[in-house]
């Protein structure tokens, strides 16, 4: 079983006088780690939320109830805490009342339960997101070469933990499981969407051009509605791990776009599952796109599991220079050009050196990923 790196740094976090709050979409992995974290602790207890004796049993504020249900366990899991009814009330609660008593709560969503927990837990919480496999978790499982070698599976396929290392049709075929049946599942329920179809046109259309910048008023067109919803809508897929966005990067200079977004996928197997896409990456046209997500979503997951806090952003010009992805960490400027072959050159903009001379700058192509994207 592949390791995640995250498990260190929850470990750490425990039995602090913190609830630990673990985010990520559906079938990342959330259950098995907090499975993981506690198997070798005494006096732990997990509980599936979903279930609806432990949903109705832990639907009190009345801490003696607690109490009593709980046990005298020294660390619970309450897993898909978001089904319990006055969640961050509750867990309130259970820190007060029980220092004691470590609480994991997992959530598949953050909007529902960050907006459940946010008052309640200020200052009483840590708060973890799980994304997909990492490559350095699967070299780490494996070796470095033999994952290196397995490159274009996992631009192709992505990195749900099952779906990796499967043969190529049971891949697809868990890939469109997840995307038609578990991805939009908390939207669906706790949203109560009027259209579930726009939501599914949205993803295609997003699908379809990302490293791209996005136009809400164009998707508004395109798919008839208000960009009112269409802002909603991307909202709820953020936060329910499905897409992440990348703002633009402004010195408030006149020739900088400084209100430009880009939408990438947090794994490449569920957009291409979203498109029905799966060809070898030799008879593709969006190769390019394909590179552009995979290293700004694995320098993503990089910087999450080392706990790593940078400012994240592309930049463009009203000139139509470009940097693909910008980090600023303390200060230091860093700058990174994706291009998967390492026969393409790329130049930084002189005016971007000009606005932004001490920035350090990176091409990264698919012989040297490995030592500009992990350090």
């Amino acid at each position: 079983m592949i390791q995640r790196h995250l498990k260190a740094r929850i470990e750490k976090r425990l039995f602090k006088g913190k609830v630990i709050i673990l985010y990520g979409a559906r079938r990342v992995g959330k259950t098995t780690l907090s499975k993981q974290i506690i198997e070798n602790l005494e006096d732990a207890r997990y509980l599936n939320c979903e279930l609806l004796q432990n949903k109705t049993a832990l639907s009190t504020t009345n801490s003696e109830l607690l109490k009593d249900f709980l046990g005298n366990y020294r660390i619970v899991v309450l897993d898909e805490a978001q089904h319990i009814d006055q969640i961050g009330l509750i867990l309130k609660i259970l820190a007060d009342t029980f220092p004691e008593m470590q609480i994991i709560a997992t959530g598949s969503s953050s909007f529902d339960l960050g907006q459940k927990i946010s008052e309640p837990l200020t200052g009483r919480a840590r708060r973890f997101v799980l994304y997909p496999l990492s490559f350095n978790e699967i070299a780490d499982d494996n070796n470095l070469l033999d994952t290196h070698a397995g490159l274009d599976n996992l631009l192709r396929f992505g990195f749900y933990p099952e779906v990796f290392g499967k043969p190529e049709e049971e891949s697809i075929e868990e890939l469109n499981e997840i995307a038609s049946n578990y991805l939009y599942k908390d939207i669906l329920q706790f949203e109560r969407l009027k259209r579930p179809d726009l939501l599914f046109n949205l993803l295609k259309a997003l699908a379809l051009q990302i490293g791209g910048e996005v136009s809400f008023q164009e998707l508004s067109r395109l798919l008839g509605t208000s960009v009112h919803t269409i802002k909603r809508y991307i909202e709820l897929l953020e936060q329910s791990f499905v897409i992440f966005r990348l703002g633009s990067l402004s010195g408030n200079l006149r020739n900088e776009i400084s209100k430009g977004q880009k939408i990438y996928f947090n794994d490449l197997g569920i957009r291409n599952a979203i498109i029905q896409n799966f060809s070898p990456l030799s008879a593709r046209n969006d190769v390019g796109a394909l590179w552009e997500n995979f290293c700004i979503s694995e320098r993503f997951k990089f910087n999450s599991n080392q706990g790593r806090p940078v400012n994240a952003y592309f930049w463009r010009s009203y000139f139509s220079k470009e940097v693909d992805y910008i980090e600023d960490k303390d200060g230091q400027i860093t700058a990174f050009e994706f291009k998967y072959s390492p026969n393409k050159q790329a130049q930084l903009p002189p005016i971007f050196k000009q606005v932004y001379p001490g920035a350090i700058f990176k091409v990264v192509n698919n012989t040297n990923y490995i030592s500009e994207l992990f350090i």
